[in-house]
């Protein structure tokens, strides 16, 4: 899945990391949303159906989540 950042709207990120799937302590998923809430729910799905986790899986993994606002430098630039 691709995730594009939008201009002039407010965005979050979730970062996950998924080191208890994959065994690598560097990898994680990132998702993006409108609000945090949708940041998260983004990324339970990027785990659902890039991992199939399940329900308990899903849980644990968004304990350690961080769900952030992004800087106002990682936004488009008008040309």
């Amino acid at each position: 899945m691709v995730q594009q950042i939008r201009h002039n709207e407010a965005q979050y990120i979730c970062i996950i990391p998924v080191e208890r799937i994959t065994a690598n302590q560097d990898e994680e998923i990132i998702s993006f949303g409108v609000s945090a809430d949708e940041a998260k729910k983004q990324g339970e799905e990027l785990l659902a159906s890039t991992y199939g986790c399940n329900q308990s899986q899903l849980l644990e993994l968004m304990q350690q989540a961080r769900i952030e606002p992004i800087a106002q430098w990682c936004a488009p630039q008008e040309r």
